[in-house]
């Protein structure tokens, strides 16, 4: 499950520069041999989402965002816990024309009845649209419960035997 190459997404990844640091987390990135410093942010209630949602299925990291900067974050995000299985980053992806990237989920895993990506930007799944989950960016309101709306959706997908079966009912009910 990815985080979106705008920097702010799935999990609230912003590279918002605020004077209160305390709140957040500094990542060094050095590319080219230039270091830059950013600043990022937790969206509300990431660390029990993650939590919750790894008791269920097995959590992979597939972002268009640059291993130098991803790393580090996705290090943050799962602490040490062992939460976060693998991870795919811009390299993994393809570019769009427009210079977007859209994420092939088969390498993830060849079995797409059980895969399922949630990522702010349609563009990602275009790929896969009948696995993609569409969430809200975020770009650091505190009352934000996205992540929270989505475990419903989330438990009741891991009683199907094919995710897009059931993802794909919004289409037919013409809400997607």
């Amino acid at each position: 499950m990815p985080s979106s190459s705008s920097g702010s997404g799935f999990f609230g990844l912003s590279a918002l520069t605020r004077r209160n640091k305390s709140s957040g987390h500094v990542v060094e990135v050095v590319m080219g041999g230039r270091s830059t410093l950013y600043h990022v942010y937790k969206r509300p209630f990431v660390d029990f989402f993650l939590r919750t949602v790894s008791g269920w299925y097995t959590l992979v990291i597939f972002t268009a965002s640059m291993q130098e900067y991803a790393d580090p974050v996705i290090d943050w995000l799962d602490a040490g816990r062992g939460i976060l299985s693998n991870r795919l980053f811009r390299d993994s992806c393809t570019q769009l024309p427009n210079g977007s990237y859209t994420k092939d989920l088969s390498v993830v895993e060849g079995d797409l009845a059980r895969v399922c990506l949630v990522d702010n930007s349609p563009i990602s799944y275009r790929v896969n649209e009948a696995n993609g989950i569409p969430i809200e960016g975020w770009t650091h309101d505190p009352s934000d419960e996205a992540l929270l709306d989505l475990l419903p959706v989330l438990d009741s997908l891991r009683f199907t035997s094919d995710v897009r079966r059931v993802l794909g009912l919004r289409c037919v009910n013409g809400s997607t």
